[in-house]
């Protein structure tokens, strides 16, 4: 499983950015038997969990983030998004997703950077 996030950038804080995940080389059928997250790590922290979303469209948040993220997916486009709302500054960070298979493999992307200016 190849995964491409893309959609990061530099935005104010109290403004809103959605960043999105697409899994290439993938047909939508096994896509969408794939577990969906989103991570993030900031210089100097550990990396911690932002979202997921199940293949059953459960989802969970970290509590930093309830309220003002939102994690959704397509599974004919083989994509997973994040709607992130009221940025704040502590939300900057490299974003990674990452795709749990149902024999709990998981595979990352690269990341893509999110940064909030205050």
């Amino acid at each position: 499983v190849q995964l491409q996030a893309f959609g990061g950038g530099l935005v104010q804080a109290g403004g809103s950015l959605r960043i999105s995940c697409a899994a290439l080389r993938s047909i939508f059928s096994v896509f969408s038997t794939y577990d969906m997250s989103w991570y993030r790590q900031a210089p100097g922290k550990e990396r911690e969990l932002v979202a997921s979303i199940t293949s059953r469209r459960t989802v969970d948040y970290a509590d930093s983030v309830k309220g003002r993220f939102t994690i959704s997916r397509d599974d004919s486009r083989k994509t997973v998004y994040l709607q992130m709302n009221s940025l704040k500054s502590e939300d900057t960070a490299v974003y990674l997703c990452n795709a749990r298979t149902e024999q709990f493999m998981d595979y990352w992307g690269k990341g893509t950077q999110v940064t909030v200016s205050s």
